[in-house]
């Protein structure tokens, strides 16, 4: 159930289509699905317009796999971070319909068809290749909360000329994801170039005074450009889920 369902429900009681025991059991008594291991929020997606995310580092195949059937029975769209390929092959046997990119290393369930929700293009700009399964896990996330996703990779400051080649597209962007290792600069200098909001993503990708993204997190943090906000190391899919529900406003 999510809220242009919910509406539709609603809609059919008040035009007499529908009795009202009818849409409380089509809504459901209970928000929570209780699966033993995992309690599943059902009515998430009328709240938050998203459903619940799986996070599945940590859980096991078997795991994903009944909590994706419980998705595909209350026809939720369903999106599984931090799968390992291994993982990945083992579910997609099990659960049909389950696609796989194994860059942002991430299963996507899709049962409704994708709306575009955004108003605007979602920019997403890494610094170098070894950013790239950061990025493509906030690409991925944005994608498939319905906005429109550019790509700018392999633009990091140590080759500043390959930024400025792209400015002019990212420019026109309502939301701008960067994503970077080492000494974390890459979000000032776009700061400095764009209007829209910047989203900084620090990677641990760096030698050892990086000290596995800290530099780049507190660069970031402590940059000089404005309307930079910061999520965690390595959270792509924390920047993507924020850049989609800024761009619905």
């Amino acid at each position: 159930m999510d809220r242009e369902k919910l509406e539709a429900l609603l809609r059919r009681v008040r035009g007499g289509k529908m009795s009202v025991e009818k849409a409380v059991h089509e809504f459901g008594a209970m928000p929570i699905r209780d699966l033993g291991f995992a309690q599943i929020d059902t009515h998430r997606a009328i709240r938050k317009g998203f459903p619940e995310v799986i996070w599945g580092a940590g859980k096991t195949a078997e795991q994903i796999v009944r909590l994706l059937r419980a998705y595909q029975e209350h026809r939720h769209d369903a999106l599984v971070t931090r799968v390992d390929p291994k993982k990945a092959v083992a579910v997609r046997r099990r659960v049909a319909g389950v696609s796989y990119d194994k860059v942002a290393r991430v299963l996507t369930l899709r049962l409704n068809h994708w709306r575009r929700m955004g108003r605007g293009v979602v920019a997403v700009v890494a610094a170098g290749t070894s950013d790239l399964p950061v990025a493509e896990e906030a690409a991925v996330t944005a994608h498939f909360m319905g906005n429109d996703v550019e790509r700018h990779f392999d633009v990091g400051v140590a080759g500043v000329h390959r930024l400025l080649r792209r400015a002019p597209a990212i420019m026109k962007a309502r939301v701008v994801i960067v994503v970077a290792g080492m000494e974390g600069a890459l979000p000032s200098v776009v700061g400095g170039l764009v209007s829209a909001p910047v989203i900084a993503v620090p990677t641990s990708v760096g030698y050892g005074a990086s000290f596995s993204g800290l530099t780049a997190l507190l660069a970031m943090m402590t940059s000089c450009a404005p309307g930079i906000g910061v999520v965690n190391i390595d959270n792509g899919f924390g920047a993507g889920y924020l850049a989609a529900v800024i761009n619905r406003m």
